[in-house]
């Protein structure tokens, strides 16, 4: 079997693609499920809302897909549990709703709900296309620093295509971001995405991207809606239905964490018939 195929077979059986966030337009299959777990551990993180900024730790990160077709599945992706190791406070216009009084604070992750269509195969020499939306819900709350209380819509169109070992999946979109200051207000930022999978052998990966979002609104934007970016850089082994993954984590922007690593687990199984 050559590379190029051991690529592709992958894509499609993991199309979720732990430890990277880049989403492939190859969606999980039907009756198919899909279930990772992990966890990030990235240092310097501010949020420019509450002024806080240390070290984060997110665990466990959790995710579910349900292969609900052919080219459709249902995506859940959340956590129970954000730990930031407080090393500064900096004046920020939400600091005064602040509950935190020692020197951490935790919270839950926000839950993302969303769907992904595969809208056409690749083929000999056509990439694959598809398209994903979803949204933020406000789990995470201004008096721990760590969430906004804002509802968020991303929706991003979705390319992929393998060339020998390597499969390249890129992602531009569109991110409705809530005014955690002001309920009738927003802010559109666009959100990009470009990740590459090399195949080593039938079963190790090297795997890397870079993705975030660009605030493309004049003057300053609302709090916790800047420009931001993460570049991850790691590997994937996969035995069977299981798939273990690691990745350092580099900040692309002032607001992003210097450094950091991330590291799970994905499992995929058939669960159910589609009729």
């Amino acid at each position: 079997m050559c590379a190029g195929t051991l690529v592709m077979a992958a894509a499609s059986a993991f199309a979720q693609q732990r430890p990277l966030v880049t989403e492939d337009p190859e969606t999980i299959g039907a009756g198919r499920v899909l279930v990772e777990g992990g966890f990030d551990y990235t240092r310097g993180v501010l949020y420019p809302a509450s002024g806080l900024q240390g070290n984060l730790l997110r665990f466990p990160l959790i995710g579910f897909s349900v292969g609900v077709s052919s080219i459709a599945e249902i995506q859940i992706d959340g956590g129970w549990r954000n730990r930031l190791s407080i090393t500064s406070r900096r004046p920020a216009p939400l600091r005064d709703m602040l509950t935190v009084t020692g020197n951490s604070t935790s919270d839950v992750e926000d839950i993302v709900i969303g769907a992904k269509v595969r809208l056409a195969p690749e083929g000999a020499k056509r990439p694959a296309f598809g398209f994903r939306f979803a949204t933020r819900l406000p789990n995470a709350g201004n008096e721990s620093g760590l969430g906004l209380d804002t509802t968020d819509f991303l929706s991003s169109a979705l390319i992929g295509k393998t060339t020998e070992s390597v499969r390249i999946v890129g992602n531009v979109g569109l991110a409705i971001l809530g005014d955690p200051m002001r309920g009738d207000r927003q802010n559109d930022e666009i959100t990009y995405g470009l990740s590459f999978a090399r195949a080593v052998t039938k079963a190790a990966e090297v795997v890397g991207e870079v993705n975030g979002r660009f605030n493309s609104r004049s003057g300053v934007p609302p709090p916790g809606t800047e420009s931001r970016g993460m570049i991850r850089f790691g590997g994937r082994y996969t035995v069977g239905g299981w798939r273990a993954d690691g990745a350092v984590l580099v900040g692309v922007t002032a607001v992003d964490s210097g450094l950091g690593v991330t590291g799970g687990f994905t499992y995929v199984w058939t669960a159910f018939r589609v009729p």
